[in-house]
């Protein structure tokens, strides 16, 4: 999908879009393949497919918050952690979607985050801070939690666990039933705290073929 296909599809999806976030959306391209021809957080084979494989699976949280207009409101303003932000995704895209959001972007791994640092400040985005360092080691509460499939829900929720005040959206593949079950099981999460929601309903590429959103409750 080449930057033109793109933009249509987003305006369609979102109606107010301005000119500047189109023209963020825009340089997304050239910052990326400029800083991953020098650290490699896409794959070489993967980043003509930035746009749709990237970029519009990042903007998949955005589309379900617009099914859930309580959720909307309050990120339109939230603080936002992106766990496992690797070069910046979900995290930058829905940052220039929700300018009044703030995120921090954490990843363990100081390469990955130069590359979101730099394309972060090349997108002239003030509403983002990139840290080095493990969950565990993070201070913060923040209202919600975004991040694209780091580890098993079991392994991810005490990442987080305490660290959010409304929800966490997991963009996530994989065996989710059996997942889900479990993580509910071993953290005694009540009946009804945890949604999925199919990304594939809004994105039809066969890419997204089995992708979700698993939302979890406070």
């Amino acid at each position: 999908m080449d930057y033109q296909a793109f933009i249509e599809f987003v305006r369609a999806a979102f109606s107010d879009l301005t000119p500047d976030q189109e023209e963020r959306f825009k340089a997304m391209a050239p910052l990326y393949e400029e800083w991953n021809a020098r650290i490699n957080v896409i794959s070489r084979k993967d980043i003509g497919n930035l746009y749709d494989h990237h970029i519009l699976h990042s903007l998949a949280v955005a589309r379900y918050l617009q099914l859930r207009p309580d959720l909307l409101e309050s990120f339109r303003g939230a603080s936002v952690l992106d766990l496992g932000t690797g070069g910046g995704f979900p995290g930058i895209p829905l940052a220039v979607l929700f300018p009044s959001a703030s995120f921090v972007l954490c990843d363990s791994v100081g390469k990955k985050t130069i590359v979101a640092s730099e394309v972060a400040k090349g997108l002239g985005l003030g509403n983002v801070r990139i840290v080095n360092a493990r969950a565990e080691s993070l201070g913060e509460t923040f209202d919600f939690v975004v991040s694209r499939a780091v580890a098993s829900l079991t392994d991810f929720y005490p990442w987080v666990k305490g660290r959010f005040r409304r929800s966490i959206l997991y963009l996530k593949g994989g065996d989710l039933v059996e997942e889900i079950a479990s993580m509910m099981g071993r953290f005694r999460l009540p009946a009804g705290s945890v949604s999925t929601w199919a990304v594939s309903s809004w994105l039809t590429n066969p890419y997204f073929d089995g992708k979700m959103i698993v939302e979890i409750r406070r």
